[in-house]
């Protein structure tokens, strides 16, 4: 089709989803050469954020997709945008007010934990004394909550609850810090979910140093280390669960289709939808090889 040029704006690669993220995007730039992606230096402060949004708008980009360092901070910019008849696809960090994107990808949190839940319960066979522990991200976060509320929910489905929980910062230290203090704390646990890969790597080296190999662990997002490490079952790590790294490269390729007037091929709907939830799948030995080209690296 025409060309289609793309402004794509993203908080800084500090943590391996994030750099993912923007790895994803880029390597579009050689699969369509209709596309011309202008893509912003990633940025964890809002205000260079803002100026980003600004310039892309003054240039006349045919599309933003946005990943927001704060959702709420970027709402404006992204209304300001579309007002200028530049439609904006709101990929992960959420606007404030609907009318800002035109398309929002998404991950599903919620879902994230429910996943983890499930494949706890599955793995406990119908043993409802299984001790359940659990290592989140930061709390304050609502993708946090909704992580661990799909934990709980889909754990009471089999009559099990978190029997230990404690909150990391989405690093490889406090992830190793809050493990050692949760392993000393238990003297046994059957199940332990942990949030995030990243900071997961921090977990498996207190996990070793503590010499604790009792239990099933579950990772979280989907990085391609725990995917390995699944691959090689010589330790606790048995399973993740998927949080997309592809989702910004999703968005930019809804605002391709979307500013060439095409839909989606495989439905009958002749305009690209409103909001697209990617699935949080879970990741074993069984269906690794599926996924592990696409995961990132922590």
């Amino acid at each position: 089709g025409d060309t289609v040029t793309i402004g794509f704006s993203a908080p800084a690669a500090d943590h391996g989803w994030m750099a993912a993220i923007t790895n994803n995007v880029r390597d579009l730039a050689d699969q369509y050469p209709d596309l011309d992606l202008q893509i912003a230096e990633g940025t964890n402060d809002v205000n260079l954020q803002i100026s980003q949004v600004e310039t892309f708008i003054n240039d006349g980009v045919d599309a933003i997709v946005l990943l927001p360092f704060d959702g709420a901070a970027m709402t404006p910019i992204a209304l300001e945008a579309m007002e200028a008849g530049i439609p904006v696809i709101n990929v992960d960090r959420e606007f404030d007010d609907p009318n800002a994107a035109r398309v929002t990808v998404l991950g599903d949190n919620y879902g994230m934990g429910v996943s983890a839940g499930t494949y706890v319960c599955e793995q406990a066979g119908g043993n409802e004394d299984a001790i359940v522990a659990e290592i989140a991200g930061i709390d304050s976060l609502p993708l946090t909550q909704d992580r661990s509320q799909g934990f709980e929910d889909a754990l009471a489905e089999c009559g099990l609850d978190v029997d230990a929980r404690q909150a990391a910062e989405f690093t490889v230290e406090s992830g190793e810090e809050v493990a050692s203090n949760l392993l000393q704390a238990e003297p046994k646990i059957d199940f332990l979910w942990n949030h995030d890969d990243d900071q997961g790597v921090g977990v498996l080296a207190a996990i070793e140093n503590a010499g604790r190999d009792e239990f099933v662990m579950i990772g979280g997002a989907g990085s391609a280390n725990a995917m390995r490490d699944i691959q090689d079952d010589s330790g606790v790590l048995k399973a993740t669960v998927i949080y997309p790294s592809t989702q910004g490269a999703d968005g930019v390729k809804l605002a391709r289709l979307l500013v060439q007037q095409k839909a989606m091929g495989d439905l009958v709907e002749v305009e690209v939808p409103r909001s697209v939830q990617l699935f949080a799948p879970v990741v074993t030995s069984d269906n690794v090889e599926q996924y592990i080209d696409s995961a990132f690296e922590s």
